[in-house]
């Protein structure tokens, strides 16, 4: 209907503006003739079809616009038809609004993931998805997970850091500093060590300018006493703490467990001892 009312605008321009004399009388008598013939089809109110609309909205492109009185409609409705024509004439193939519907099989497959993996949250069956060439966002994952009455993200079963501290007790030793500032206003560095499972403090030793050489020297005097009786040690990220260092604990088997950055509950033992001493 568009392009009908297209062509016909274009063949009523091209006999007015070319035709070489003023027929604005012949098209008013169009007009007039056409709306007649609407009027007599003998309905209370004119019921206009499309074409009549096609028909009146293409007179009007053409008439002066002093002369749109004659109209039986308003000139707010000429426009509005004339804007209507245009925009259908011009609309692209319409589309679906929203994201497309998930794939069943794809949905079977998340939820499947889930029910053989309790502990997995959406991140990780995402990351598996990807991996098998499946094409879905996380947010899509956490959505049919929710849908299914499945949690998302899942409590982690894993230990935490106490009950990793209980269980590794006796493989676990913490090592750290303490300040002691003497009674000539010297400050001096000691360095010692505990054991886990029995509390028993070792002294590595005092300085009155720790580095990470001396740091490291004394990890080589006292790992024989740790050599196969130990699996974990505890330090924190001090700077006197030097790659060597961890070598040494590493050539024996001896993992290296850094807490984080301005954590002392992580070293807590450690720390509950050196708050004993200052008291």
């Amino acid at each position: 209907m568009s392009v009908m009312y297209e062509l016909f605008g274009r063949i009523v321009e091209l006999l007015v503006l070319r035709g070489g004399r003023d027929r604005s009388k012949d098209i008013e008598i169009l007009v007039l003739r056409k709306q007649l013939e609407v009027l007599q089809r003998h309905v209370p109110r004119p019921r206009l079809e499309s074409r009549d609309r096609v028909v009146l909205a293409g007179f009007s492109r053409v008439l002066d616009r002093k002369r749109w009185p004659m109209f039986f409609v308003t000139p707010d409705t000429l426009v509005r038809w004339h804007r209507g024509l245009v925009a259908r004439h011009w609309t692209y193939p319409h589309r679906p609004r929203g994201r497309p519907r998930v794939d069943r099989v794809l949905r079977a497959l998340v939820l499947r993931l889930a029910a053989e993996n309790p502990t997995w949250g959406y991140r990780r069956i995402h990351g598996e998805l990807v991996g098998l060439g499946c094409r879905l966002a996380p947010s899509t994952v956490w959505s049919i997970l929710n849908a299914a009455g499945v949690d998302p993200s899942p409590q982690r079963r894993g230990p935490t850091w106490r009950e990793f501290l209980h269980a590794q007790a006796h493989q676990v030793i913490a090592w750290d500093f303490f300040t002691v500032d003497t009674i000539t206003l010297q400050r001096l560095y000691v360095l010692f060590f505990i054991e886990l499972d029995t509390r028993r403090v070792h002294l590595a030793g005092i300085t009155k300018h720790p580095t990470g050489d001396w740091t490291t020297q004394q990890a080589r005097n006292l790992l024989d006493q740790f050599a196969g009786t130990r699996g974990f040690l505890i330090r924190d990220r001090d700077t006197k703490f030097f790659a060597a260092f961890d070598t040494i604990f590493a050539s024996e088997y001896i993992a290296v467990i850094k807490t984080p950055i301005r954590t002392p509950v992580a070293n807590a033992y450690a720390e509950r001892w050196i708050g004993t001493v200052r008291r």
